[in-house]
């Protein structure tokens, strides 16, 4: 198994976890189905399908019950994944489920406010998902360990400020810029989609590592489940970053 996949900052994916999902049969010297990156691949369309055909259902009916149980859903999935990712092949197509229903309401709350701004957010994120595919595969951006520490680092930062900013919020105070127009308010977001698009190349290492270290069969869905939970997140940014650009 790959060292390096081992000694990986990254807190879902380090070395005890992966030796914790490896099955009884692997450590006995039986056969067993393991991951691979075309299955990966293919488990990301599935969830994609899914999260596309719930972003519908909820798009053409908007309303805030289909929100809140959509988010919520959607973080209990995630949570159960990265506790137990042996409950992936449920957990993931469930996570892609609920995000549908909470992503389709965000993106009808905006399409309502800016004509073709969803248009503008998928192709940008698409765009996004490609060319750092490109840098990756090139080699021009290589993911050692000290890159996976730093942007992992950023995405706590994010993390954190977005917690500070919703709790603020029960208390009628706002996170400066965070939500504002103007040059600093789209400069915070231009830095938040840069952060989220460096977790591309991660999710992209991940599915190279977890192939090489001989992860199983359902570490194709965990894999699939971390990249959809980081595109999710890039088409939001773009979201708040054209809305920003559009007010202003």
């Amino acid at each position: 198994m790959s060292k390096s996949f081992f000694e990986s900052k990254n807190p879902v994916l380090n070395e005890e976890k992966l030796k914790s999902m490896m099955s009884q049969d692997d450590l006995i010297g039986v056969p067993y189905e393991k991951m691979t990156i075309s299955g990966a691949i293919n488990k990301t369309l599935v969830l994609f399908a899914i999260l596309l055909a719930t972003s519908a259902i909820s798009f053409m009916m908007p309303t805030t019950f289909l929100l809140i149980i959509g988010v919520v859903g959607s973080l209990i999935a995630v949570l159960v994944a990265s506790f137990k990712p042996h409950t992936s092949p449920i957990a993931a197509p469930v996570y892609a489920g609920f995000e549908g229903l909470a992503l389709g309401t965000i993106s009808a709350f905006y399409a309502a406010q800016f004509d073709g701004i969803i248009m503008q957010a998928v192709s940008l994120t698409f765009g996004t998902l490609l060319s750092m595919l490109m840098l990756y595969k090139s080699g021009l951006i290589t993911v050692n360990e000290k890159f996976r520490a730093g942007v992992m680092m950023a995405t706590g930062a994010i993390a954190l400020v977005y917690l500070a900013s919703f709790v603020g919020s029960f208390f009628g105070w706002n996170m400066p810029y965070l939500h504002e127009g103007g040059a600093i308010g789209i400069g915070i977001s231009v830095v938040i989609i840069a952060v989220a698009a460096m977790n591309l190349l991660l999710d992209f290492d991940n599915f190279d590592k977890a192939e090489q270290a001989q992860a199983p069969k359902y570490m194709e869905w965990f894999c699939g489940l971390s990249l959809m939970v980081t595109l999710v997140w890039l088409y939001l940014e773009f979201l708040r970053l054209l809305s920003k650009l559009n007010r202003d």
